[in-house]
């Protein structure tokens, strides 16, 4: 039997034509925005590495930010469906990319550290067993080809 499909569409608009276009590695910048139909746009750009500008948001981020909501999401939903009541959840994920010789890169790992606080402290020992779950079932954690690895703690 096969599953739902999801389709994911939006838009990614360049921004950062100073003037000359791209005739120069730095003759532009790096600026876009993320968009889709009635939702806020997402100021992004590269990697300040990379002649990024810090203050938006780039794609390595945001793919961390993606496993990361991804992992939370499926746990609240697992704690819910057990009746455990989780009253705060916070996570400090973060991702490691190589760069390669030829210019490109890749991630090779992302640690998710979610704390948890739960209502009840004898749900505690269950919520290990709840992130390996989660973690099983994460939709973006399953289209990686790196290490996505969990370190819960509990508030």
């Amino acid at each position: 039997m096969t599953g739902k499909t999801h389709r994911y569409e939006l838009d990614i608009t360049w921004t950062g034509n100073t003037g000359t276009g791209t005739s120069g590695y730095r003759a532009y910048e790096r600026a876009h925005e993320i968009s889709a139909a009635g939702k806020p746009t997402i100021a992004g750009s590269a990697d300040p590495s990379f002649r990024g500008d810090p203050q938006r948001w780039n794609p390595e981020e945001l793919l961390v930010a993606s496993l990361s909501q991804c992992h939370m999401l499926w746990f609240l939903g697992l704690c819910a469906q057990e009746g455990i009541v989780v009253t705060e959840y916070t996570d400090h994920p973060a991702g490691t990319m190589a760069e390669t010789a030829d210019g490109g890169g890749h991630f090779t790992e992302v640690l998710l550290r979610p704390q948890v606080r739960v209502d009840d402290p004898e749900h505690v020992a269950a919520l290990a067993a709840i992130h390996e779950r989660a973690h099983h079932l994460c939709f973006i954690a399953n289209s990686v080809k790196f290490d996505v690895r969990c370190a819960p703690g509990n508030a």
